[in-house]
């Protein structure tokens, strides 16, 4: 197979896996993978997974190879609250949550830090869709504020929350409290519904 056919047949998905490739191609060569990506046609995601180079080009493709290198996942955390105008700073590293191990990645497209969390706290997602139809689930606001203070346990007083620096506009304005606290009684964590209260005390809501 030529580097024009694969190409053809492959570049609507964005990236693919070289199991993927296999299972529907058996016999494969395995060494185009090498001779590809050496020539600049492909980008190495992860070890196993690849992605057309000309892709690097397209907005959102970072976020979009978020959810695929480890899955199940969803964007949330840091990138979604920066997503969402919660905090100022702007995120360079895309932050996920994945019912697998804790890993990191990092590749010609970014880097990419996935926290576990347990299966029955793997909700509160939805999909946001590129300019091409393609798309990867992001984390709610309120969902990646509970991910968050679900997480990193440290935030436990009304001062540490304000270190949060989550916009006092959005918080007032923007925060939809009832879900948040939904979510928080749906988890049935003493300990994370203390801290979500202390968060909405400490941004005066």
């Amino acid at each position: 197979m030529t580097y024009t056919q694969f190409y053809s047949q492959w570049h609507s998905l964005g990236c693919f896996s070289t199991h993927q490739v296999q299972a529907i191609v058996p016999n494969f060569n395995r060494f185009n993978w090498h001779q590809w990506q050496q020539a600049g046609y492909i980008v190495s995601l992860r070890q196993g997974w690849y992605a057309f180079a000309d892709c690097l080009q397209q907005p959102d493709y970072a976020r979009y190879f978020a959810g695929k290198i480890c899955a199940p996942s969803y964007i949330s955390l840091h990138t979604a609250l920066s997503f969402y105008g919660i905090i100022p700073e702007a995120v360079v590293e895309i932050t996920s949550v994945t019912t697998q191990k804790t890993c990191r990645y990092e590749n010609a497209f970014g880097q990419f830090s996935y926290q576990t969390i347990r299966p029955r706290l793997f909700w509160g997602f939805a999909p946001k869709t590129m300019r091409d139809g393609k798309q990867y689930m992001m984390a709610t606001p309120e969902k990646a504020i509970i991910d968050l203070l679900y997480l990193y346990p440290q935030y436990s007083t009304p001062d540490e929350m304000r270190e949060l620096r989550f916009d006092d506009d959005w918080m007032r304005e923007e925060l939809n409290k009832d879900r948040l606290m939904e979510y928080a009684e749906r988890i049935g964590s003493p300990a994370l519904t203390k801290r979500i209260r202390l968060l909405l005390k400490a941004y005066e809501i």
